[in-house]
């Protein structure tokens, strides 16, 4: 797009702190010395927000892209009166990410996972004659076929059968998209089971997830609109998380302001909450572990068919790799709270009523872990709080909109042959 200056950075390793360039889609250290992340290191220190670029493009001085994609949104962040009200919160702050067209909020899958998209899909790219291969528990599938299908980006999606439900959308996705599934019964450990052997296919490549600078930073977005709003960093941070992937954003976006010194010099608490019973991050977190405690496969899946938040069903999050959400943690503070469905459904009504729209289940258990909070006086009620909303508007867009959903091409068992999915996956492109 015209107008539009390729952002200037580098990448450095958490690791052994070597600095090299970002030229073909770097996921980990060259040394491969330690399991760690790599982080994207701009020029520009200070937050240069330009409004002349499309949605989430405003914030490109710290985002690591070379180009702009059509269709992008932004976090919009407002400082809540109804939801405060209801709490007793003087400065309560809601970054909103969905479809909310009154409050300027546009992302039309109604996912921050749009965030991560453009982003991502932005970002330099060695492997651009390739297929991208994302899998996903529905948000983050939903939010790359969308961008991917308007940009003509080849695009492989693994999801679980079970989360089909998730991959709607308003109009029939270019044929560059492919959709495949799990089995039913499976979960998103599945999918990643999955997408990892359509990799091993030459001309295949992996998205990245958390080790994705671009992901990290793109999520990141949602702290730099609410800094940028409020004038200050918070001094608490709200989410429900998975992966983890979005509080080590948050991390990372606010040690990146503290190095700009224009917004004071708070470390955000990380509260950040899972949905009952599936909680390995909070029993990890809770033992004072910096690795992920034991789990059964079986005993897992089970958990994970009884939460509301499906988009929470992580077994391998970026807990203990150095510069995750351990590393993240403890350098800034905060809790893991544990929200059962019932908790999450009243949240979310809550929310409803007092705000206006409705939100995504994730984004509830968010909701329900700052009522806990405040109820536990975890948090002073003059303290400013950033509640990150990181889904909302689904049923105002459907309502407003048709929509159709998407069905896979090839459904694989759990446990699928590598043979069988190299030569199934290969005749879809």
């Amino acid at each position: 797009m015209s107008g539009f200056a390729k952002t200037k950075y580098h990448l450095q390793s958490l690791c052994c702190g070597e600095r090299f360039e970002d030229q073909n889609w770097e996921l980990s250290c060259p040394n491969r010395d330690h399991l760690a992340l790599i982080r994207a290191i701009y020029d520009e220190k200070q937050l240069i927000i330009d409004d002349s670029q499309p949605g989430l493009y405003r914030f490109s001085s710290w985002l690591p892209v070379h180009k702009t994609l059509k269709g992008s949104g932004a976090p919009v962040t407002y400082k809540s009166v109804g939801l405060a009200n209801e709490l007793g919160l003087k400065n309560l702050y809601i970054t909103f990410n969905g479809y909310w067209p009154e409050k300027g909020a546009l992302m039309e899958t109604g996912t921050f996972k749009e965030c991560e998209a453009y982003t991502v899909c932005a970002r330099i790219n060695g492997n651009s004659q390739g297929v991208m291969v994302v899998a996903s528990a529905g948000n983050t599938a939903r939010a790359f076929a969308k961008v991917c299908s308007e940009n003509k980006i080849p695009l492989l999606i693994c999801v679980p059968e079970d989360n089909l439900n998730a991959l709607w959308f308003e109009k029939e996705l270019d044929p560059c998209v492919k959709l495949i599934a799990t089995e039913s019964g499976g979960d998103y450990f599945d999918a990643i089971h999955l997408s990892n052997l359509a990799c091993q296919i030459e001309g295949f490549y992996p998205e990245g997830g958390s080790k994705n600078v671009a992901r990290r930073d793109g999520m990141g977005t949602t702290v730099l609109s609410a800094v940028s709003t409020i004038g200050t960093i918070p001094d608490y941070y709200f989410q429900a998380i998975g992966s983890g992937t979005g509080a080590i954003a948050a991390w990372e976006a606010n040690q990146r302001f503290l190095e700009d010194g224009r917004y004071g010099s708070t470390k955000m608490k990380l509260m950040v909450s899972q949905n009952t019973p599936f909680l390995p991050i909070k029993e990890a977190w809770d033992a004072g572990s910096s690795d992920m405690l034991p789990i059964n496969d079986e005993l897992a899946r089970k958990q994970v068919e009884e939460i509301c938040a499906k988009v929470l069903s992580n077994r391998k999050p970026s807990y203990s790799i150095k510069g995750g959400l351990y590393d993240a943690m403890k350098d800034a503070g905060g809790e893991v709270f544990a929200v059962t469905n019932e908790e999450a459904e009243k949240a979310a009504l809550l929310f409803s009523k007092s705000e206006g729209n409705d939100i995504e289940p994730a984004a509830a258990v968010a909701v329900a872990s700052l009522i806990q909070a405040v109820h536990h006086e975890k948090v002073g009620l003059s303290e400013t709080i950033m509640l990150n909303i990181t889904g909302g508007g689904i049923e105002k867009f459907k309502s407003e909109k048709e929509v159709i959903y998407m069905k896979p091409l090839v459904i694989f068992p759990l446990n699928p042959d590598p043979k069988l999915v190299h030569q199934r996956v290969k005749m879809l492109f």
